[in-house]
């Protein structure tokens, strides 16, 4: 996510706190934390499909994504 997006997230988290925001603005940032979180999650994605496990014995495997009916 681009840093002038997460700048606007932090600008308008602190309006709400002190002022509070308009209909609009609760909207945009309602969208910019889902962009947000959507961006950390295939951000944590990455990483986590990039690991390698080593074993006691030597051998190494990749992680294996988890299947979506076993959470």
């Amino acid at each position: 996510m681009e840093q002038k997006k997460i700048d606007r997230i932090n600008f308008l988290a602190k309006k709400k706190r002190e002022k509070g925001l308009t209909p609009s603005e609760a909207l945009e940032q309602q969208n910019l934390r889902k962009e947000y979180i959507e961006s950390y999650k295939r951000s944590l994605v990455s990483q986590l499909e990039s690991i390698t496990v080593l074993e006691k014995d030597g051998t190494k495997h990749k992680l294996k994504k988890r299947e979506e009916n076993n959470k």
